[in-house]
């Protein structure tokens, strides 16, 4: 007898109406759920996302960084360092992360039979919910086959920058902000922040941050456009409804396979003292450094360091990433063109947060929506990128 036969109470009752003149007839209809069923498909939606994952590669990667990360001169490269162990961690949680769905799923079949042997309603429920949890994780991971892109399994920078809506429009931008850092901090990413440029009253005018982690890109590209805010404003002594929007700017760090070359002449240098909220100073040297692309306009900063030099540095990288994202869509416009296709800009109003009258967040492209604005805004973002990369996926496959 399969597990179906031996679990009797695993139902699930619909109820419908059937309305006439003011009378509500409830009926109902029973559906018998069958977790085998459930189970092979999961286990066969995991050994597709196995096999396009390639674990045995994976494997292979692991060994190699491993011994990398174990030469005793490794740390005399810094950044290469904390390259090298950043992608073994990735790695083996990946790894991890599969092979602890396996398990669970060869797990599953069991609970369930226990359950029903001993007729234990509550070890029943246990295995209902497992089988939930196991969809939702499944899901997810399917999502990371999605991210095939040629940028998608690098490391990301996010620029963050406020736009109409004066006081309130910077103090969203620093919502953003925390948003995204705490979403990281979530995942167990590594962040650094490159450069803050707060308002005069409140908030910040402008922020870049890097997302040190494999595959940064690819998750958050989806989140490049506009976002808006409406609200009652903190700020407004008549305690008026306000609409605000900020920026969010995704691009892929750049590699040293990258060929991204940058003219001296073309670009201007400004170094000025970095500063912090309310315009208190942060050091007593003009450390930070402001990078002009003059070719384009590209304008970016960094005052992280307390060297001018490291300042330089990071500020050169982060402009050759977005001189590379720059590239790579102009690229992508003139093959659509000579396609007789026409682009699609992801660079609009993406997302709309309501905090009143009523408490939604939406996404305007995917439809996805939740309810908990506290927590989209403490960095509950999975639902949203999930449902970004499936639909950009369907977006780039027509």
């Amino acid at each position: 007898m399969g597990i179906t036969g031996r679990i009797t109470g695993h139902i699930v009752a619909k109820e419908r109406y059937a309305t006439g003149s003011r009378v509500r007839v409830p009926f109902t209809d029973v559906a018998v759920i069958d977790p085998a069923e459930e189970i092979n498909e999961l286990t066969g939606t995991l050994k597709g996302i196995q096999d396009v994952l390639d674990l045995d590669a994976l494997h292979k990667q692991i060994a190699e960084l491993e011994e990398q990360a174990a030469a005793p001169d490794l740390w005399n490269d810094v950044e290469q360092a904390q390259r090298v162990t950043s992608k073994l961690s990735h790695l083996q949680g990946e790894v991890n992360r599969v092979e602890g769905l396996a398990r669970r799923l060869d797990d599953l079949p069991v609970m369930f039979e226990l359950a029903a042997e001993e007729g234990d309603d509550e070890a029943l429920a246990e295995a209902e919910k497992e089988l939930v949890s196991l969809k939702s994780d499944v899901g997810a991971l399917e999502v990371r086959t999605l991210l095939s892109g040629e940028y998608d399994s690098r490391e990301a920078l996010v620029t963050i920058n406020s736009q109409a809506g004066g006081v309130d429009a910077a103090d969203w931008a620093q919502m953003l902000l925390r948003m995204y850092l705490r979403w990281a901090e979530r995942k167990g990413y590594s962040t650094e922040v490159y450069e803050t440029s707060y308002a005069e009253e409140a908030g910040i005018k402008s922020a870049t941050f890097a997302v040190k982690a494999p595959y940064a890109y690819g998750t958050l590209r989806g989140e490049h456009g506009t976002h808006r805010l409406v609200r009652i404003s903190p700020f407004d002594n008549q305690g008026r409804r306000q609409t605000s929007f900020a920026g969010v700017d995704i691009v892929p760090v750049v590699e040293q396979t990258d060929r991204i070359d940058i003219i001296e002449d073309d670009i201007r240098v400004d170094v000025y003292r970095s500063s912090g909220p309310g315009g208190q100073g942060v050091n007593t040297t003009d450390s930070a450094v402001r990078i002009t692309h003059i070719p384009t306009g590209i304008v970016v900063s960094c005052q992280n360091e307390r060297s001018q030099l490291q300042n330089r540095a990071t500020a050169m990288a982060v402009l050759s990433a977005k001189l590379l994202e720059r590239k790579r869509q102009e690229e992508a416009a003139a093959m659509n063109e000579l396609r007789g296709e026409t682009t699609t800009s992801w660079g609009t109003q993406i997302r709309n947060y309501v905090l009143h009258p009523y408490q939604i967040v939406k996404d305007l492209r995917t439809g996805v929506e939740a309810g908990n604005p506290s927590g989209v805004l403490d960095g509950d973002l999975d639902e949203f990128i999930e449902g970004e990369i499936r639909w950009m996926r369907r977006q780039e496959s027509q």
